[in-house]
């Protein structure tokens, strides 16, 4: 069993920064992929950004050059830098990461940015 553990949503003004971290425990050997999704109201669930274990990093068109993804594969930690950040980055921020065939889900953040 894999558990995520996410953090650092919360309200901001737009044009402000948050940085998301998702710990992932438990009974594994290497984690392949790490990334983060959201969910806006009424919306499906979309990709923002994903970092594999040994190759490029990948972003939502609606996301380069305003978010970083990073991972410490050490502490099988996942980190998301969010900055010039706008209303429409208003969504439920899910973390989630594949071992082999099986992808994992973290509870999910609101991240609610004011304009």
């Amino acid at each position: 069993q894999v558990q995520l553990v996410e953090s650092g949503g919360g309200l901001v003004q737009a044009g402000g920064s948050l940085r998301l971290s998702c710990a992932a425990s438990g009974s594994f050997f290497s984690i392949d992929a790490m990334g983060w999704y959201r969910q806006a109201p009424g919306k499906q669930r979309e990709l923002v950004a994903a970092i594999p274990s040994g190759g490029s990093t990948n972003y939502a068109d609606s996301v380069k050059g305003r978010f970083t993804i990073s991972r410490d594969s050490a502490k099988n930690t996942v980190f998301l830098q969010m900055n010039s950040l706008k209303p429409e980055d208003t969504a439920v921020y899910y973390c989630s990461v594949r071992i082999r065939w099986s992808v994992y889900w973290g509870q999910g953040t609101q991240v609610t940015v004011s304009s």
